[in-house]
């Protein structure tokens, strides 16, 4: 009585939905609390629909019930949820992607098994010629006497549109090597039947215990398990690991690692670099050959002496650098 009294007052004029979407996010962050979808203790990943983007997200961080809400947002019941980070509009992950086994199997899961929950179309529909008129379906409805006939209406409509992109990709997925695909008899039951949510888990709890008991004696468990093991085997490590090695032989390996050369960017820097290096040493040897000259005129030995002593900056440097 208190649920159903809380999704009353939760309704509101229906502009973008019929639900203001406060008591579904209250019912949803009680079970999740504070969680991160990264402090998971497996690997986990939330499909929405970017209805700003037009594109499919993966969330693998963030907010955990926020992302949850947001991929249980139906349009006309729920108003999309704004992304924190980008402001973006998601909703349900179904209308793009209703069977993410493709997602899984591009996060590395060598087997995936594939649970199809969503509620089957129905298909033995009226055919009513070229023209449909309301008042003759209404009439057909009220009438007790009269033949039933099986017509969409809108709402129907709208939703087999949003659904339809995901048909394609639930063959594919049915068809894949990697895939076991499940699908529990749970087709009495509608998309929105939340109250017989005790009654469906059980169905699919006892489902499940029989395609496993079937897999058990097919040898498809001991398949799935064996092809686990051979990929974490094959997998490849990014240690280097040596079974026969000793100190002399890392230091053999360390040996024939190249040294670092340092690119220097300092304006002020005491070193040179190889253009200024060639200017300077065009610039010592004019220096020399200016030396040499000077030499040549003056005559006084003493003073000739003197010049030779003195000592070239060019070539304190370059011991420098030398040491």
């Amino acid at each position: 009585m208190n649920s159903v009294l809380k999704t009353v007052l939760d309704l509101t004029y229906p502009i973008t939905s019929m639900f203001s979407g406060a008591s579904f996010n209250n019912g949803v962050c009680d079970i999740f609390r504070d969680k991160q979808i990264e402090d998971l203790w497996i690997p986990f990943f939330i499909i929405t629909t970017d209805i700003t983007a037009s594109a499919m997200r993966v969330h693998t961080d963030g907010c955990l019930w926020r992302y949850i809400r947001a991929s249980m947002s139906l349009s006309g019941y729920l108003p999309p949820l704004c992304d924190p980070k980008d402001g973006h509009l998601l909703m349900d992950g179904g209308y793009i992607n209703n069977l993410p086994a493709d997602v899984a199997r591009s996060m590395g899961a060598k087997i995936v098994i594939a649970i199809d929950v969503g509620s089957r179309d129905e298909t033995d529909l009226t055919n009513y010629g070229d023209a449909l008129s309301g008042w003759w379906l209404l009439w057909k409805r009220w009438n007790p006497l009269v033949e039933k006939v099986k017509v969409l209406n809108m709402a129907e409509i709208q939703t087999r549109l949003a659904y339809v992109c995901c048909v394609r990709q639930l063959e594919m997925v049915k068809n894949s090597d990697y895939c076991e695909y499940i699908r529990p008899p749970i087709d009495r039951y509608g998309t929105l039947d939340f109250g017989k949510f005790d009654e469906i888990c059980e169905v699919g709890y006892q489902h499940g215990k029989t395609v496993f008991n079937v897999w058990c004696r097919s040898g498809v468990l001991e398949k799935m398990l064996k092809d686990r093991q051979e990929g974490c085997q094959s997998k490849p490590s990014c240690y280097v690991t040596c079974p026969t090695t000793s100190f002399t032989d890392l230091a053999e390996i360390v040996s024939r690692i190249e040294p670092v050369k340092a690119i220097l960017v300092d304006d002020e820097s005491d070193y040179q670099t190889e253009y200024e290096e060639e200017i300077f040493d065009s610039q010592k040897d004019d220096y020399v050959s200016f030396l040499t000259s000077e030499t040549e005129i003056y005559t006084d030995p003493q003073d000739q002496e003197i010049r030779l002593r003195r000592p070239i900056r060019g070539d304190s440097e370059d011991s420098q650098l030398a040491a």
